[in-house]
């Protein structure tokens, strides 16, 4: 089946895990089960958001949604939360190997209300929106991929 957006059939089905070795780095799989893809994870915190300095991470996922299988980036990812706007911008510097480039990935989560967060952001590629409920071991987004297709996103932690 062709889809308008993307031809791919990685992104339909995915189940993220991840297990957090120590406070500051997390390594985990993806599995797209679409395409039976399995995909390393990773992120380690370089630097934690200080008062004077933002967050500053390094890590690997698969390539952003509608790259084909088997294709993986690498980030640099830094990020500030900005309490006073309740809201926490990023900025990527991303290793694309679909692309075989570097792309520019940025976005801003603002917290809309206590359980409420709303996340704008571009891929390096494309626009999305994320709506997020959560509360403290599990959330729910609705996304708006390519600003158009609909999806879901559910999380929990155990």
């Amino acid at each position: 089946m062709r889809y308008a957006d993307t031809p791919e059939k990685r992104p339909r089905w995915r189940i993220n895990t991840a297990y957090r070795v120590t406070t500051r780095l997390q390594v985990g799989l993806e599995f797209n089960l679409a395409v039976g893809e399995v995909t390393p994870t990773a992120n380690w915190t370089l630097s934690p958001q200080t008062v004077r300095w933002p967050l500053v991470n390094l890590g690997t996922s698969s390539d952003r949604i509608g790259t084909p299988e088997g294709k993986q980036a690498y980030y640099l990812t830094f990020a500030k939360g900005v309490s006073a706007l309740r809201s926490a911008p990023y900025f990527s510097i991303n290793y694309s190997e679909t692309d075989k480039k570097f792309n520019f990935p940025f976005g801003v989560n603002v917290s809309l209300a206590p359980h409420w967060d709303f996340l704008p952001l571009y891929d390096g590629n494309r626009t999305h929106l994320l709506l997020t409920y959560k509360e403290r071991d599990w959330n729910v987004s609705l996304i708006a991929i390519y600003l158009r297709r609909p999806g879901v996103s559910v999380g929990f932690a155990f």
